[in-house]
């Protein structure tokens, strides 16, 4: 080993979920190095789901103001201090990621590597940039868990327009006057809603035939219907050209082949705005680390390749997280690194357990699910049967005065094969069926033999997994009533 490597007992290469990783082979007494080159706390903390949750939570707040005349409660709204708004949530994110940063270089059971690095052999990797380039270092156990970022699709003019993507979205102190956004997702819905609520005129740009193309079919098209009421959207466009004069953005879309079966009978067409929000998915930072001097393989789209227990193609080196590519979530990055220590510092490896993973779009209706959608079951000529229920039909829901729906996936026999949520509390409504799916039985009768809170909006889970559900897929495609329940909620 060279005279001017630092060697180590285990490394990390990312500061977010796999920090947890690091602190508990510290807590082990290994020598542990970290290596990051920005903040401190990883996608999530400080460009990801902590700032835009804190600033979608004003967009609930201001929401529920705008709709206080359907209660017979009349409000008006006489000032919005956004830029406070946001310079606070930015405040708290920095905050939290200089206190990482502080515990870390005082710590004496961690050594810090701040900037970029690269593999330049088995095991060792040399920082390219950053306050400590120059320094190499290597480690008996290496976890690579260094994220994604923003990917830029090949848009002509791309490179002379000035465009934001969801990092810079999230320090914007002014709603735009019209915002464009190129892209689907949840991460183009939840900044869509956000902009939205607070006064900027949107217009969204997508290539998949919905905008939340990773929901169940009947959830992203009762979330596609709500959005086309509120924004301007063309779903199933391909953004092919964007320029800029005058402050003015500029948009060309043509209608994307795969995703309609109309698409020659559609004209092309051009948005334009005062801002561009490219938000077309995320790219693994595989790219940056020289992968291949360590042995450490990636598929055709980049993501590092493991195996069952989360281990690399690489003796001694692991993965886990968005650059794997297995759920781009922050929760699964944490089941990930749970996973990871039990495999390092257990008796016995541990395959990574995937079961019940839900999501959750923190938009407006707020959307989630979990397990498999209907066009998985369709797709794969599965028999199931499902049901549907409204919120209306329930008491909290009515109360509330608001749309949503639960829709339910099972076996015929009864397992739940998956769940998925549109409307209010959608995040948390998931809950029990996540649970159900599994630390229980992962049947219908989890669900049906606990009680729930009256008048509850749990209530709308309740009478989901409850009476009749339709069976399909092959030769079943009728109506069946598996359990008497009242089907109404008004008393």
């Amino acid at each position: 080993m060279d005279a001017g490597t630092a060697e180590f007992d285990f490394l990390v290469i990312g500061s977010g979920s796999g920090l947890d990783v690091a602190n508990a082979a510290a807590n082990r007494g290994q020598s542990v190095a970290v290596v990051e080159k920005g903040p401190l706390g990883g996608t999530c903390l400080n460009r990801g789901c902590i700032p835009s949750k804190k600033l979608l939570y004003h967009a609930e707040v201001m929401e529920t103001v705008d709709r206080a005349d359907e209660f017979g409660i009349h409000a008006d709204v006489t000032a919005v201090d956004f830029a406070d708004i946001v310079r606070e949530v930015n405040d708290d994110v920095s905050s939290s990621a200089e206190s990482i940063h502080r515990g870390l270089r005082t710590s004496n059971r961690h050594t810090l590597f701040e900037g970029e690095c690269r593999f330049v052999a088995d095991r060792t990797i040399e920082i390219t940039d950053g306050l400590d380039a120059g320094k190499r270092a290597s480690a008996d156990t290496i976890l690579v868990a260094a994220g994604t970022r923003p990917a830029i699709p090949p848009i002509d003019g791309i490179e002379t327009v000035e465009y934001l993507t969801s990092r810079e979205a999230l320090q914007l102190e002014a709603p735009p006057d019209h915002l464009v956004i190129v892209g689907g997702g949840y991460i183009a819905a939840e900044l869509a809603h956000f902009f939205g609520t607070f006064g900027s005129d949107v217009t969204i740009v997508g290539r998949r035939a919905q905008l939340l193309p990773e929901a169940d079919e009947d959830v992203a098209a009762a979330f596609l219907e709500r959005y086309a009421d509120r924004f301007d959207v063309y779903t199933g466009y391909e953004a092919v050209a964007a320029s800029e004069s005058g402050g003015e953005v500029t948009v060309e879309a043509r209608p994307y082949p795969p995703a309609w079966d109309d698409a020659g009978e559609r004209d092309d067409v051009t948005v334009t705005g005062d801002t561009l929000l490219v938000a077309a998915g995320r790219r693994p930072n595989s790219d940056t680390l020289n992968l291949e001097a360590a042995g450490v393989e990636t598929d055709a789209n980049g993501f590092v390749e493991t195996d069952e227990y989360l281990r690399t193609t690489a003796e001694g080196i692991w993965a886990l997280g968005d650059i794997v590519g297995e759920y781009l979530l922050k929760h699964n990055a944490n089941h990930e690194a749970r996973t990871v220590v039990r495999n390092l510092f257990g008796d016995d490896l541990e395959p990574v357990d995937y079961t019940a993973m839900p999501f959750a779009v923190f938009a407006s209706p707020e959307v989630a699910g979990v397990g498999a959608r209907e066009q998985d079951l369709r797709e794969a000529d599965r028999e199931y049967a499902t049901r549907t229920y409204p919120y209306e039909d329930t008491a909290r829901g009515s109360a509330m005065k608001i749309e949503g729906l639960v829709k339910v996936l099972i076996e015929p026999d009864g397992e739940i094969l998956g769940c998925h949520i549109v409307g209010p509390e959608a995040s948390n409504l998931i809950e029990e069926v996540v649970v159900a799916m599994k630390a229980g039985t992962g049947t219908v009768w989890d669900i049906r033999e606990s009680v729930h809170i009256h008048p509850a909006l749990s209530e709308v889970v309740d009478r989901a997994f409850a009476g009749q559900f339709t069976r399909r897929g092959g030769a079943h495609d009728h109506d069946h009533h598996d359990h008497d329940h009242h089907d109404h909620d008004h008393e």
